[in-house]
């Protein structure tokens, strides 16, 4: 089952949604806001992406540039820093089994349907 990790207020994230739905393929809508992945579960999804901590971050967000702009900080403490504001977790992410993207831009999104 495909999954998208969507924020509806997000631009990039709704345009994402449009590709899939335009797909038809079935697809499921994760809210990760409302539904905010585990340390664990965020571990995984870095690992499907093939990416650093760090790169999943959403630098620009003030909770970021507030508290951890330029600070040292561990793998672990940059997931733990996302599971406490998810606002950081860039998006959308999108997982199709053992493939994963970021849709920035939305067209990533087609290189695993």
């Amino acid at each position: 089952m495909i999954e998208i990790y969507h924020n509806p207020r997000c631009r990039k994230s709704r345009e994402g949604l449009a590709i899939l739905e335009h797909s038809g393929k079935e697809f499921k809508i994760v809210k990760y806001l409302d539904n905010i992945p585990s340390a664990k579960e965020l571990t995984e999804i870095i690992l499907l992406l093939n990416i650093s901590p760090i790169q999943l971050v959403r630098k620009t967000e003030k909770i970021w540039k507030e508290n951890h702009k330029g600070t040292e900080m561990s793998d672990l403490a940059i997931i733990k820093a996302m599971v406490a504001h998810p606002k950081l977790i860039e998006r959308p992410i999108v997982i199709n089994g053992d493939k994963a993207v970021i849709g920035r831009p939305p067209e990533n999104i087609e290189s695993i349907l």
